[in-house]
C-alpha cells in the first residue's frame, strides 16, 4: 500500500510544477499581449477622455488568491467604462442590461472586452492570471460566501483571471444567481490543473473562446 504522506507530497510537488508553469505562461503571455494591444491604449484613452468626464483608468479593490486562513486583496485596473462616481447614489451593485451607468464608449469596450486590457499589468505583477476565476469585490464577498456553498473555495490556490471558463460561458454577473452558476465553472477549471495536458487543453479552449467573444462583441 502506498504511503499516504508520500502520495500527498508527490501530488503537492506536481501541483507546484503546474503552478510555476502557469505563472511562466502568464508572464510571457501578458508581455506578448501588451506588445500586440499597446498601440490601442492611447486610442481607447482618447475616446474615453472626450466622451465623458473622469479618469481614463478605473481602479477597484478585488479578492485575489486565497487560502483557508488568508485572503489576498489587490487593486484591479481597467479602462473606465462607467460615468464618474456612477455608484455614488446606487452604492455597490452588479451591472445590469442597458445599465445607465455605462457610457456609450464603455458599452463598446465591455462588449469587446477591451476595457480589461490594463489587467495585463496585474498579471505581470503576479496579482492575476490570464485565465482563472473572476476576481470578486470584497463588498459582495461575505454575502456570496454565505449564500453559495463552496464559493470561497473557488480561488483557493488559484489566481483570479482576466478571462476564464465561467467568463466565456456566461459573461458579466448581473445578480447572485449568475455568480451561483459560475461557481461550478470555477471549480471545473481548478480540477483541470491536475495535469499538464488537461491544463493546456482547457486554457487553449478558453483563449479561443475569448477571442471569439472579443471579435463578435458578445461580451457585456
Amino acid at each position: 500500500m502506498m504511503n499516504t504522506n508520500l502520495y500527498l507530497n508527490k501530488n503537492s510537488l506536481y501541483q507546484n510544477k503546474i503552478s510555476h508553469a502557469k505563472r511562466t505562461f502568464d508572464f510571457l503571455g501578458a508581455l506578448v499581449a501588451l506588445v500586440i494591444f499597446l498601440p490601442l491604449f492611447p486610442i481607447i484613452a482618447f475616446a474615453i477622455a472626450v466622451s465623458s468626464k473622469g479618469p481614463v483608468f478605473y481602479r477597484q479593490l478585488r479578492v485575489g488568491k486565497s487560502t483557508p486562513d488568508k485572503m489576498a486583496l489587490f487593486e484591479i485596473m481597467k479602462f473606465r467604462s462607467m460615468y464618474q462616481d456612477a455608484e455614488t447614489r446606487s452604492g455597490a451593485v452588479w451591472a445590469s442590461k442597458n445599465d445607465p451607468r455605462i457610457t456609450p464608449i464603455g458599452n463598446f469596450l465591455r462588449k469587446t472586452r477591451l476595457d480589461e486590457l490594463p489587467q495585463l499589468f496585474n498579471v505581470l505583477k503576479g496579482e492575476m492570471s490570464l485565465i482563472g476565476p473572476r476576481p470578486e469585490r470584497p463588498t459582495f464577498y461575505n454575502k456570496l460566501e454565505t449564500e453559495i456553498p463552496y464559493f470561497a473555495d473557488r480561488t483557493y490556490g488559484v489566481l483570479p483571471g482576466i478571462t476564464g471558463l465561467a467568463q466565456v460561458n456566461q459573461g458579466y454577473d448581473t445578480c447572485i444567481e449568475d455568480v451561483r452558476r459560475k461557481v461550478g465553472f470555477d471549480h471545473s477549471y481548478a480540477l483541470s490543473l491536475c495535469s499538464v495536458k488537461s491544463w493546456i487543453k482547457t486554457d487553449l479552449s478558453i483563449i479561443t473562446k475569448t477571442i471569439v467573444v472579443m471579435v463578435d462583441g458578445r461580451g457585456r
